[in-house]
């Protein structure tokens, strides 16, 4: 069952059933809003004249559309089929797939806790959707980053999400980070620091690394991997790297990793 509250806004993508089809329109439930009724006029259905609703859309069939206007005083949802592109419509769809397997782990859980579904969204599901505005980003960010997870939230469901999402989660990716300290009372001490940065880089041989300045003399290291040992052991060359070089021009540099 979808946990998404009141209406949709105006301009979102939703997943929807088409449940009836009109040659004037189409009636579709949506699928995240607790099955909540909106309607497709046919000049919305594709671009262009439209002959027969029924070439494009079908009792039965799922469809992204895009909400063109809200009415929660009369209940109605204008929706629209054409405004979708087909890229829009994979990323939305998938998202929806991501959603209901975070669904299905929320129950999971409920039943390892011995506790009700609903249970579970009132200790934790909820505070979920609030801070990650999908379930299924608070499993992948607790199986990319547990103990920023852990600084996050706490309680006695702690430990069970994290089991679970490490179970039935895979990360997109890995990322973490470190700030790099770096100073020089040189005259060319700017030019020594960006040596430093610059030679950090060329250490992470290809990785994908990102230096951004956090207010001087802070700089946020940031490595992207598919896997942790592989962005730690990039991390490592790019810092002692940078602090190797700064040393040896005779500035100062310290590292100290923290949490993005």
């Amino acid at each position: 069952m979808s946990r998404a509250r009141g209406f949709p806004e105006s301009g979102e993508l939703v997943v929807c059933t088409v449940v009836n089809v009109k040659n004037f329109g189409a009636f579709l439930t949506l699928d995240e809003y607790n099955d909540k009724e909106g309607f497709v006029h046919v000049r919305d259905v594709a671009t262009g004249w439209v002959k027969y609703i029924r070439d494009y859309v079908r009792e039965g069939q799922k469809v992204v559309c895009k909400v063109l206007g809200v009415d929660s005083q009369k209940g109605h949802i204008d929706l629209s089929l054409k405004s979708v592109n087909d890229h829009q419509k994979r990323e939305k769809i998938q998202q929806w797939k991501n959603e209901k397997k975070a669904e299905k782990l929320m129950e999971i859980i409920a039943e390892r806790m011995s506790v009700s579904v609903d249970e579970t969204y009132s200790l934790f599901g909820n505070d979920l959707l609030d801070y990650y505005e999908t379930l299924y980003g608070a499993f992948e960010h607790v199986v990319a980053s547990p103990e920023e997870f852990k600084e996050e939230f706490s309680g006695d469901w702690l430990d069970m999400f994290i089991e679970v999402a490490g179970e039935n989660v895979a990360p997109p990716f890995v990322q973490i980070d470190s700030i790099l300290e770096l100073g020089s009372s040189a005259p060319d001490g700017v030019e020594r620091i960006r040596a430093a940065l610059l030679a950090g880089i060329a250490a992470a041989d290809g990785g994908n690394v990102e230096i951004t300045s956090v207010g001087s003399p802070k700089y946020r290291v940031v490595v992207t991997a598919d896997e942790y040992k592989e962005a730690e052991d990039i991390l490592k060359n790019v810092t002692n790297k940078a602090v190797e070089t700064m040393v040896s021009a005779g500035g100062t540099a310290n590292v100290r990793r923290e949490s993005r």
